[in-house]
């Protein structure tokens, strides 16, 4: 299986949206076609779609997105295919990102990974990634109902 990564498409997205929901990404209060159209519209060289160049029937195997704000670089809707899911690829994806941030002068780069979330969390530890020790508030601005 040959995986080559490239800048999502909008001919992508429900390729990327199933994808997200296989892997448990997706919530009720989020409608990842809402996140898509936001990402389009800030950065989108740094949403980044994974390609199974010998499966045409499900090419997508892999979606992320990446921002900085100038001060943090961020990821988030980071996706590999179950099947898929310890071939390197969410390396290669990380590598990817940690290196169009960087280029970008981006000091650091943060996370978040839902608690309980144990796999997911060893992964980013043995890229390196360690708990900040804060807690993540959030508050919506803006409904997707």
């Amino acid at each position: 299986m040959q995986h080559v990564l490239r800048p999502f498409a909008p001919a992508d997205t429900d390729a990327v949206v199933a994808l997200w929901e296989e892997c448990g990404l997706v919530r009720p209060w989020n409608d990842p076609r809402r996140d898509i159209a936001r990402k389009l519209t800030v950065q989108p060289e740094l949403f980044l779609v994974a390609e199974d160049v010998d499966d045409p029937a499900r090419p997508v195997v892999g979606a992320g997105m990446a921002g900085f704000d100038g001060h943090r670089g961020w990821v988030n809707y980071l996706a590999v295919r179950p099947d898929v899911q310890g071939t390197g690829l969410g390396r290669t994806f990380m590598a990817e990102f940690e290196r169009l941030l960087t280029d970008l002068g981006c000091p650091k780069l943060s996370l978040q990974v839902r608690a309980g979330n144990e796999r997911v969390i060893g992964f980013y530890e043995s890229l390196g990634y360690a708990d900040d020790h804060a807690v993540s508030l959030g508050k919506r601005l803006i409904s997707d109902d």
